[in-house]
């Protein structure tokens, strides 16, 4: 980690055996949520900020790609059977989450250390890469030197 503020000394964070990736932090800079293979599969982990002492784990079958609510009262993920998840989080002297629950199933474009989707603010909206079924699509039209068109 290297502080924008203060004596600007980097220093580590985590230092592990394992893969961590896609990490993300809190609204309010006092946890981070990334995605690790500590235990064989992935699965999303959050820890205090910046000691990084305390660790819990958010998904319970595995996950990647955490995103925060902008009021960090919620977290999310993208779970191995295809679908976004959602846990409540109650985070003041202590963290505390609750019970991951499906938002909904969608087959993500990419997956990689980023996640595949952004949440709007209040956490009511996603965007999201995902892929698209083009069976039985209209095929399209490409026209080339269109101007010439319209001089006739």
């Amino acid at each position: 980690m290297l502080p924008l503020e203060g004596d600007r000394k980097p220093f580590v964070f985590l230092k592990t055996e394992a893969n961590e990736a896609g990490a993300q932090f809190s609204p309010d800079g006092r946890w981070v949520a990334y995605g690790s293979d500590d235990s064989g599969a992935y699965q999303v982990f959050v820890r205090s900020f910046p000691d990084g002492r305390s660790k819990w784990q958010v998904s319970t079958h595995g996950g990647m790609g955490p995103a925060w609510r902008r009021d960090g009262k919620e977290l999310f993920y993208y779970a191995p059977e295809g679908k976004l998840m959602a846990v409540e989080v109650k985070a003041g002297a202590g963290f505390e989450t609750g019970t991951p629950m499906a938002l909904f199933a969608f087959r993500p474009g990419s997956l990689g250390i980023v996640a595949p989707y952004a949440v709007a603010a209040d956490g009511q909206r996603f965007l999201i890469n995902t892929v698209v079924d083009q069976s039985g699509g209209e095929p399209l039209t490409v026209v080339l030197d269109w101007t010439a068109a319209l001089r006739r």
